[in-house]
């Protein structure tokens, strides 16, 4: 609690009888002190602006019935001010339309004063400055009261003040009455992007690539042409098998699988693709006699999920009703006498369809490892982006490889070439993490219009409007947002007791510390050794007036990061170091 009037009953009296302000020198004449109370006393940034509650109590006898008080709460910091809502309260003679203070039983009001947060509030003052107007005397108009000790402006400085410019501002906040210093900005602190999530890449370091060629025999046969053992087809696979050979990456698997068309009896059928199994191997060494492979071999039988396959993949106008019937069907014998059936009807069947069946396929099941994390990491320093394809890109910005600077780069380099929904989505992320709260908005609108639509992008949605102190808007996607950005809009929003309850780290830890459970503030940070935490814990450790340990906890943060040495000489929060160098 303050003193608005900072000044003896005798001091104030001759002061003003000299003024001539008739209505403030009665005032003056009451002993007992106009008092106020500003809550919080330390100011705090929340949600983009600064807010505080300011009470005052006008005693018994004191308000002159004729007077007028204008009273206007101002922020002053370095280079500038910002004015609050002007209040005028009234004696109960006066005929406005102002707050009335009665002179035989006095009265408080409570005034709330918000302010847009400025970043050169963070050093600041919040003063009251008044002003009187009496019916008499020199004060007819508002007159400039010095709240520290009753006296209004003598000539000089009436007229300095009427020049305006530097000197007059510099004389208002000697005449203004400071009631707070300083703003708390920890909620700044909250660490967004450690909430957002990366869309999935979609990368393996192994894939399977599958290669097939067939060996084609006549109906009823198991017995290779020379023709069908020199297809294009099988020297194009012959090939690509030689060219993998000797690559380290790729390792490959070669079968021989033999089957028949279902067009013949079952028992029939099945020997029949054994032997095209066995011919086929045998003819599949041979042209592949150079890789020096194993050759796996076996059969299939009726082929009917190949019939299938290639019934729905024609342009027979009636396939539909085909794959019909023979999806009704679960007998194998049934289902030839409808193929036959169905062969007299369609002779597509027979001359399109049937015949592709009647083969031995050989295949290469190739297992082809891809680069290492360390080989894509330096084709990243290299800035050689075009050597990987945007899976890789995605995946290697998502490990512990890359610095900040790199992941952004190789990810900037994906959004260009490929402008995938994961690619702005991922980037977002990364802008954020480095504090760019304006391009990750960006890049986040930008994987909405690639067609993300997914959870990950409506939860990063909430915290980039948190992140960037659009709450309001943050709120259109928070309601399916996990339980995790719900507690940082909470948190952003002041209610940190609900916030701390569902965060955990460093988050959890500005949440407890803003709602002095300091306690718990420590614990959630206790194995956290970054220079964040040893700033918070030195943050922490002088509101427990434990200053031996704040000091040694600052010098670590600055240690490892030199920018907290400037922020601490403005830190309301490490009032004691304010302005002040510290030796390492």
């Amino acid at each position: 609690m303050k003193n608005l009037f900072k000044v003896s009953a005798v001091l104030a009296v001759a002061v003003l009888t000299l003024s001539g302000c008739n209505c403030f020198k009665k005032m003056a004449k009451n002993q007992d002190d106009v008092q106020l109370v500003c809550t919080p006393e330390v100011l705090v940034l929340n949600n983009g602006s600064v807010d505080a509650d300011i009470t005052v109590t006008f005693p018994v006898k004191y308000f002159n019935a004729k007077a007028v008080l204008k009273v206007t709460p101002v922020i002053v910091f370095e280079g500038g001010e910002v004015a609050g809502t002007t209040q005028y309260f009234q004696g109960s003679k006066v005929d406005d339309n102002y707050t009335v203070i009665d002179k035989k039983n006095g009265g408080n009001y409570t005034m709330h004063v918000s302010f847009p947060y400025d970043e050169r509030m963070e050093c600041s003052e919040l003063q009251l400055r008044a002003e009187i107007k009496c019916p008499k005397g020199k004060c007819k108009e508002f007159t400039l009261v010095n709240l520290n000790n009753g006296a209004i402006p003598t000539k000089d400085e009436a007229a300095v003040l009427a020049a305006g410019g530097a000197e007059a501002d510099a004389l208002k906040r000697q005449f203004g009455l400071t009631i707070a210093q300083g703003v708390n900005t920890l909620q700044r602190d909250l660490d967004f992007a450690t909430a957002m999530q990366d869309m999935a890449s979609g990368y393996k370091n192994v894939i399977t690539e599958v290669t097939r060629a067939n060996y084609m025999y006549a109906i009823n046969s198991s017995t290779l042409s020379r023709k069908a053992k020199s297809s294009d087809e099988l020297s194009a696979f012959q090939q690509k098998a030689a060219e993998q050979k000797d690559n380290d990456r790729i390792k490959q698997n070669l079968y021989v699988n033999g089957y028949a068309s279902p067009d013949g009896p079952e028992k029939f059928n099945d020997k029949l693709s054994a032997a095209r199994s066995e011919s086929g191997k045998k003819a599949a060494e041979q042209l592949l006699a150079e890789i020096g492979l194993p050759l796996d071999a076996a059969s299939y039988g009726e082929d009917w999920e190949g019939f299938k396959e290639l019934v729905a993949a024609s342009d027979i106008e009636d396939k539909e009703l085909i794959l019909s019937v023979l999806n009704s069907y679960e007998s194998s014998s049934e289902r030839e006498n409808q193929i036959k059936n169905m062969s007299q009807v369609f002779s597509a069947l027979k001359k399109d369809i049937l015949p592709q069946l009647r083969r031995a396929q050989l295949v290469n099941s190739s297992d082809i490892t891809g680069k290492t994390d360390d080989e894509m990491a330096a084709l990243v320093r290299a800035a050689k982006f075009a050597e990987l394809d945007e899976k890789e890109m995605l995946h290697i910005a998502s490990t512990d490889k890359l610095t900040l600077n790199e992941k952004i780069a190789v990810l900037e380099a994906a959004a260009k070439e490929y402008k995938s929904a994961a690619a702005y989505n991922n980037l977002a992320v990364a802008y954020a993490e480095a504090g760019e709260a304006e391009k990750a908005a960006a890049a986040f609108d930008a994987a909405v219009k690639a067609g993300a639509n997914s959870s990950e992008i409506n939860n990063n949605l909430a915290l980039v409007n948190l992140m960037n102190g659009n709450t309001e808007a943050a709120k259109a996607y928070t309601a399916n947002a996990t339980a995790e950005t719900k507690a940082l809009a909470a948190a952003a929003e002041g209610n940190y007791a609900a916030a701390q309850s569902e965060l955990e780290g460093y988050n959890a830890a500005v949440a407890a510390t803003m709602n002095a459970d300091y306690t718990a503030a420590k614990q959630f940070i206790a194995n956290d050794k970054s220079a964040e935490a040893d700033y918070l814990r030195a943050v922490i450790a002088t509101k427990q007036g434990d200053m031996a340990t704040a000091t040694a906890e600052l010098k670590s943060a600055i240690a490892k990061d030199a920018s907290y040495a400037e922020r601490c000489k403005k830190d309301v929060n490490l009032r004691q170091y304010i302005g002040k160098e510290i030796v390492l």
